[in-house]
């Protein structure tokens, strides 16, 4: 089964004026499974749809589903093929007598249908002679407004788990609780984009027994309603880009999905975390990982509640205005010690020796702070560590300047040098000193703390920093014999 972050990528609409010849089908077969994806719940998911996307004819009523299948896996367009990977399967001539698709279908049990103008199911009976083994329905960005019809389509389709309806104008449109059990074998549900109601929401997550994710994005709810039926089998929930702004509608969340492994909160303006470690712990139980990217939390207080929810070990908390003010390598440390039992921050790893060295870095970074001030882990810290002392400042920085003794026969001159510069540019400077020309002289350089002899600086265009002069070291000038 694949993670959320795969279902999330963008992908690009399949539909053409005219499909792809058989070869270029027989290419694609086998990717479709990495194609058929929810909705990506930013601009630049949008962008691609929108530039990659081609029209369907024109059809002021749409296209049904059946017409739609029956042109796009006609055997001239999708032929059968063997081999590794998913495959693509031969529909048996078992379908309705008389059925103008029996015999011509060869689908695979992914079908990738966004984009495609479809607004109707059409003939049932053709669906379900065709669609028997299909586990995996992409119908996002189609014209599909009627809950009815998407119950046709979906009724028929017994060994569905996969289902996205992202993209389709639903805003405002009605499920009936008897359709509702047309969708009680999907697992992974996406909806994102659709404006869909809370009330089928709910409706949904009661009529469907194993539902595993479900993706909500760019719905613009800024507050949703309580169950009073739970759904245990929800493991992921990813709402990003809504409105939700106070934590008393997150906490819905908790109470609704009490197995939730995963919460995708991503592009909500949430603005703190307002529960006690005990309501937290008795909510989410469960709860493994939580993204509040681009959220509204600015108090320390609310990061430090993260450690209240029992099992969670990886955390996301980019582009919050807390954390502003902080360089990268700050925000990272700080975020590290602040919570002890995370094992992945923002996708990292966190290791043991990045740890120790966030902790430190932490007690190191309040050691100025009034006691009134301290965050309440400082002192937990302190009591692993003791009390640090701030590290020397230390210059690591390779010297630029040295002050050194110029000999020239009975002449001694004391002289900055820049250590940047190179042998010849060092000769130019000291043709002022020794009245001599650069080509008149040579050089020796004498290290005070050696034992070794004078050394010969005759690679003009050596820089003085590699013969690694010090304060007080001499250089010899010995004017050139004719």
């Amino acid at each position: 089964m694949r993670s959320w972050l795969d279902v999330c990528q963008p992908h690009q609409p399949l539909w053409s004026k005219t499909w792809p010849s058989a070869q270029k089908q027989k290419k694609t077969a086998s990717s479709n499974r990495g194609q058929i994806k929810a909705d990506i719940s930013s601009a630049e998911g949008e962008a691609a749809h929108q530039e990659g996307a081609m029209e369907p004819p024109e059809d002021k009523d749409g296209r049904t589903f059946v017409e739609v299948i029956s042109e796009k896996y006609s055997p001239e367009n999708f032929p059968y093929r063997r081999g590794p990977g998913m495959g693509v399967v031969v529909v048996s001539t078992g379908g309705p007598q008389g059925s103008p698709m029996k015999d011509r279908l060869n689908l695979p049990s992914v079908l990738v249908l966004n984009s495609c103008g479809i607004s109707r199911s059409g003939d049932q009976a053709e669906i379900a002679a065709f669609c028997a083994h299909v586990m995996e329905l992409d119908l996002s960005h189609n014209k599909l407004q009627d809950w009815h019809e998407i119950s046709k389509i979906v009724s028929n389709i017994p060994n569905l788990e996969f289902l996205n309806l992202s993209s389709n104008p639903l805003a405002g449109m009605t499920l009936e609780p008897r359709w509702a059990e047309a969708f009680s074998s999907v697992r992974r549900l996406v909806l994102n984009n659709t404006q869909v109601s809370w009330d089928t929401v709910l409706l949904l997550t009661r009529e469907i027994p194993e539902l595993e994710e479900l993706f909500l994005c760019h719905n613009e709810y800024s507050s949703v309603s309580p169950s009073s039926v739970a759904c245990p089998t929800l493991r992921l929930l990813h709402i990003t880009d809504n409105c939700l702004k106070d934590w008393a509608e997150v906490r819905k969340f908790g109470s609704m999905f009490p197995c939730l492994d995963t919460l995708v909160m991503a592009n909500n303006n949430l603005s703190s975390i307002q529960d006690s470690k005990d309501i937290l712990q008795r909510l989410f139980p469960k709860l493994r990982s939580i993204n509040l990217h681009n959220s509204g939390l600015n108090q320390w207080e609310d990061i430090e509640k993260l450690n209240f929810f029992p099992k969670l070990e990886e955390v996301r908390l980019q582009g919050i205005p807390l954390l502003q003010a902080y360089t990268n390598a700050e925000r990272r440390s700080l975020m590290i010690a602040q919570l002890p039992s995370i094992s992945l921050l923002n996708g990292s790893a966190v290791t043991d020796s990045e740890r120790e060295d966030a902790e430190r870095f932490f007690i190191r970074y309040y050691l100025d702070y009034p006691e009134e001030e301290l965050p309440y882990r400082y002192h937990s810290l302190v009591n692993k560590y003791g009390k640090l002392e701030p590290l020397a400042e230390i210059d690591l920085r390779p010297r630029c300047r040295a002050q050194v003794e110029v000999h020239c026969e009975e002449k001694v001159e004391q002289l900055s040098i820049r250590l940047d510069q190179t042998v010849a540019e060092l000769k130019k400077q000291l043709t002022t000193v020794v009245q001599l020309s650069t080509n008149s002289m040579r050089l020796y350089y004498i290290d005070k703390g050696s034992a070794f002899g004078p050394e010969e600086m005759k690679y003009n265009t050596r820089a003085l920093h590699s013969y690694s002069i010090q304060d007080g070291d001499e250089i010899l000038v010995v004017p050139k014999t004719k």
